[in-house]
């Protein structure tokens, strides 16, 4: 059974930063590509980062240059270090396993959600 444990969200100011992290287990992490997703309220759940097995990053134009996502595949966890936070960050960020493994455009989650972690950036 597949678990998705994602952690580190909370309040933060506008220009600040946080590291989101997101423990999967009962999959062979290392071979697979990892997205980090998030969803506002009233809006669309959307693919923010992902990674890849070989490590290969790929990003939404919204957080290019202001996150980073990595992984360590010895503790089966994927990151996302966010930076320079604004308030349209504002969300619930969840992690999933992608269905490819190369972060293709189109790529999407493979697995059902876990809980997501809450993040707000105030103005």
């Amino acid at each position: 059974q597949v678990q998705l444990m994602e952690s580190g969200g909370g309040l933060v100011q506008a220009g600040g930063s946080l590291r989101l992290s997101c423990l999967a287990s009962g999959i062979i992490f290392s071979g697979n590509a990892m997205g980090w997703y998030r969803q506002a309220p009233g809006k669309e759940r959307e693919l923010v980062a992902c990674i890849s097995s070989g490590y290969k990053t790929k990003y939404a134009d919204s957080v290019q240059g202001r996150f980073a996502i990595s992984r360590d595949n010895a503790k089966n966890t994927v990151y996302l270090l966010m930076s320079s936070l604004k308030p349209e960050d504002t969300a619930v960020y969840y992690c999933n396993v992608q269905r490819f493994l190369l972060c293709s455009s189109g790529d999407g989650p493979r697995y059902d959600w876990g809980q997501g972690t809450q993040v707000t950036v105030s103005s």
